[in-house]
């Protein structure tokens, strides 16, 4: 028969066995090779990890953390053999303060971005507003007026208008009967825009001028502009609201700090030059 006795004993050992395993288990100080006294810890090695672009992380683990020791243990080595100038302590420390300030604002930025704050900022661009209209249209592009006014009396006698801008437009839809394809406001010249906004469709305007020339257009039809769907704009309204939260913040503490700059005498010119270096 089995010495029952002998249980709670076997049961502490165990506990403490775990115990001491857990003591044991790495953290971010954990030293993980010395280069002439100085240590590498596994925190720099993570840290090191997170710079690397994203294909380095297929590697399977074992060759990732030997490559990432390696090139800390490479590092490490030729630091220790570094001479750094006043440049290059500047330099360092521009970088460090750059680090973190990248850090504080993805922090705003991820902090921005919540399914509610996404369906509000939808509806804000999306959801009380009329659909856009998108144009359909063609022009005949020549250099001169006189030009543009005899292509409209051609066409006003019954030339066929893809014929005509094949045969005489200077712009590069010629080729292609003067076809702009799909086009919605703020995506013309404002002369062509408001022109093809007048007109009704299968309507030729008259001759319009813009700092390329002038045109004779055409417009084959127009349509309501299609809204996306939530999910279709989430890319688009996270960027907006990550873009919005980042420039608040950055507003924030420039304008609640104690700014004083001293900038008086100082010829702008010395940013182009490192001669102040060798004082």
């Amino acid at each position: 028969m089995r010495n029952m006795t002998l249980l709670p004993a076997l049961f502490a050992a165990a506990v403490l066995v775990g115990t001491m395993a857990r003591a044991e288990d790495p953290t971010a100080d954990t030293v993980v090779a010395t280069v002439n006294g100085t240590d590498i810890t596994l925190g720099q090695m993570i840290a090191l990890r997170d710079t690397l672009p994203a294909q380095y992380l297929q590697l399977d683990d074992k060759t990732l953390f030997d490559g990432i020791l390696d090139q800390l243990v490479q590092q490490t080595a030729l630091a220790a053999d570094a001479k750094p100038t006043k440049k290059d302590e500047l330099t360092l420390q521009n970088q460090r303060m750059g680090y973190l300030a990248g850090t504080v604002l993805e922090a705003t930025a991820e902090g921005a971005i919540s399914d509610d704050a996404l369906k509000a900022a939808y509806d804000a661009k999306y959801g009380t507003t009329d659909p856009a209209k998108e144009f359909h249209a063609a022009h005949i592009l020549v250099p001169t007026e006189d030009e543009a006014k005899a292509i409209k009396a051609e066409l006003d006698g019954g030339a066929d208008f893809a014929t005509v801008a094949k045969e005489k437009s200077t712009g590069p839809s010629g080729p292609n009967g003067g076809d702009l394809g799909w086009f919605s406001a703020g995506m013309m010249v404002k002369p062509f825009e408001d022109a093809v906004m007048a007109l009704a469709v299968d309507q030729v305007s008259d001759p319009v001028q813009t700092e390329f020339g002038w045109h004779v257009i055409k417009l084959y039809e127009t349509r309501d502009a299609s809204v996306p769907t939530l999910d279709e704009a989430k890319d688009e309204l996270t960027g907006d609201l990550r873009q919005k939260a980042v420039e608040a913040r950055v507003k924030e503490v420039t304008d609640t700090a104690k700014v004083e700059k001293m900038t008086d005498g100082i010829d702008p010119a010395v940013i182009k030059s490192d001669k102040i270096f060798d004082n």
